[in-house]
């Protein structure tokens, strides 16, 4: 299912900590890794001072981006007999032209990190990476960088993954490409969490519950349908062979429903449709996500049905 992935770089030391994940998962697929930095031209970016910057030095930029991506490519061709390609592409909206470079290429998976420099320095307090996810129809699975040094040798694995639900059949479609990830990266535990009766989401965070009373069948009743739910798809996964457990949680804001699950169950990945029904539906659009990816350590792998 993943056979070419790509890596957006910036330049950063931040940046490259997605490389290990996305070795690790190409050399169990097999797949190739495919390198991609967008360079954006000074005129646009520097919009109020274009005086202060030639021809000749945007030209200079562009050839230590080049010679960046190369000497990026040789250090992975020295670390694994994968299939290895750089791109340097230029563009006024990054994320435009990472979603279209990643669909024109055929990508299966965009492994990149939450933070950065340059165009992702505010990789999820702008628009970059909101856009990437808002419109991109390849899954993407995002990193948290550290401090350590990147090891490109290293293999990362994903022993635990937590799947949330919202009962609908595109929240479910995540269930796929997740397990499809998790069996390459020896994953043994999968958690699927339902959240009902929670507060209902505004631009500004939870206002209300959803459970209002005259509205809403009793919270037992609730949790009884929730769980009979989880226990169905969980059926069709352990079918497959898969270990999952299920967890119904009731009366919490759903991001710190999901980072408290991450807490008590020892979750390494957390993965997400991008659509779905009431909270859910907005889960990687708004504040919600943006809660999970900063309260937590662990990647996150989102995925957005095509056409939805």
């Amino acid at each position: 299912m993943y056979r070419s992935l790509l890596v957006p770089l910036d330049g950063s030391a931040f940046a490259e900590h997605a490389l290990p994940f996305a070795l690790s998962i190409a050399r169990r697929a097999g797949a190739s890794i495919n390198l991609v930095k967008v360079h954006i031209p000074f005129t646009k970016a520097y919009a109020d001072s274009p005086s202060l910057f030639s021809d000749q030095v945007e030209d200079k930029v562009i050839a230590q981006e080049r010679a960046y991506l190369d000497e990026m490519t040789k250090r992975i061709a020295g670390a694994s007999a994968l299939p290895v390609a750089s791109a340097l592409l230029e563009s006024e909206v990054p994320s435009e032209t990472l979603n279209r470079h990643a669909a024109t290429s055929r990508a299966d998976l965009i492994v990149m990190t939450t933070h950065g420099h340059g165009p992702f320095s505010r990789f999820w307090l702008g628009s970059v990476a909101d856009e990437m996810v808002r419109r991109a129809t390849t899954p993407i699975l995002l990193v948290r960088p550290h401090q350590k040094a990147i090891d490109l040798a290293s293999e990362p694995v994903l022993r635990h993954i937590l799947i949330p639900l919202d009962g609908s059949a595109l929240a479910e479609q995540v269930l796929g490409p997740a397990t499809a990830l998790g069996s390459l990266m020896q994953c043994d535990d999968y958690a699927l969490l339902r959240v009902i009766g929670s507060p209902v989401e505004t631009e500004g965070g939870p206002s209300s519950y959803a459970m209002t009373a005259g509205l809403e069948p009793p919270i037992e009743q609730l949790r009884a349908e929730a769980q009979e739910y989880l226990n169905r798809v969980a059926e069709g996964l352990q079918g497959q062979g898969f270990k999952v457990q299920t967890h119904v949680v009731a009366g919490k804001y759903p991001p710190s429903a999901i980072l408290d699950a991450v807490q008590s169950l020892a979750v390494d990945l957390i993965a997400l449709e991008t659509h779905g029904r009431r909270g859910l539906r907005r889960l990687l659009l708004g504040s919600v996500a943006d809660k999970v990816i900063r309260g937590g350590s662990m990647p996150v792998f989102v995925h957005r049905s095509p056409g939805k």
